[in-house]
């Protein structure tokens, strides 16, 4: 009897710190908050962090998102932020109370989202995407400009497309 009890109490035991281990690797890949609010004095900076499906893009946004001024902004008008990594940068602007003025990203060679890749191949049959650049601007919180810069390419000619995220296709250049 004592037995059967020792290894219901272990087994209990180990499913517990079973169901936590499961836990900690579900919060290791969380996605992104939609909206990121920081003090800067009396004002408040905003940030909106896209829903990119490549994870370039997260981990630049997620690194920004963590990013803390501290003291580095005094004694200056405005101060840049500049962060990069492989096929991607981004530049923030702050001013001198610390305030996210605006920000600009631009990556490389992303994951496109389905929409994208969808409306072109079918604008486009027979075309292949050759080359992609992802634009992200935001300024006072407000995105203004969210775009794919493409290049396709059939046989041996090229056209420039501006896709927005959900698709639509601005330009064909």
């Amino acid at each position: 009897m004592k037995i059967l009890f020792s290894v219901l109490t272990l087994l209990s035991f180990s499913m517990v710190s079973y169901s936590q281990s499961l836990d900690d690797e579900e919060l290791k890949y969380s996605e992104l908050p939609a909206m990121v609010m920081k003090t800067a004095g009396k004002d408040f900076s905003i940030y909106l962090p896209d829903r990119n499906p490549d994870s370039k893009v997260r981990q630049l946004q997620d690194k920004f998102i963590g990013y803390d001024l501290g003291k580095d902004l005094e004694g200056y008008n405005e101060y840049l932020v500049v962060m990069e990594a492989e096929d991607s940068s981004l530049a923030a602007t702050y001013n001198e109370n610390g305030k996210l003025m605006s920000v600009v990203e631009n990556y490389s060679n992303v994951k496109l989202p389905r929409q994208v890749i969808f409306s072109v191949f079918k604008s486009y049959p027979d075309w292949t995407i050759v080359k992609d650049k992802f634009l992200y601007t935001q300024e006072d919180g407000d995105v203004i400009k969210k775009q794919y810069n493409l290049k396709i390419k059939k046989d041996r000619e090229v056209k420039k497309l501006v896709v927005q995220p959900n698709g639509n296709i601005i330009a064909g250049l």
